[in-house]
């Protein structure tokens, strides 16, 4: 198996099904890291219905990160197959 990085764009919206879901809570932290340093605040996190397990997973991540204001599923059309996640700006960090 290729261990090298992989290369992902920073455009505010990530797809896990292209990771082993081992890797889902690091690659989220990472991820909400560099979003932060590019100014990006709002977050889309694709994580697919199935049974939950990875949504349960991204949220327990979420939820302890420090940049994360709040989160919430997503409302639109993929409805709780992806969340939502609003990270905090320069005047609330």
């Amino acid at each position: 198996m290729d261990d090298s990085p992989v290369r992902i764009p920073i455009d505010g919206v990530i797809d896990l099904h292209t990771f082993a879901p081992k890797d889902a809570s690091d690659v989220v932290n990472e991820y909400l890291n560099v979003c932060s340093q590019k100014g990006i605040l709002e977050v889309k996190i694709i994580h697919g219905k199935g049974r939950g397990v990875l949504r349960r997973t991204v949220e327990s991540a979420l939820k302890r990160h420090p940049l994360v204001l709040s989160f919430r599923q997503d409302p639109g059309p993929s409805t709780w197959g992806a969340t939502i996640v609003f990270l905090k700006g320069p005047d609330n960090s």
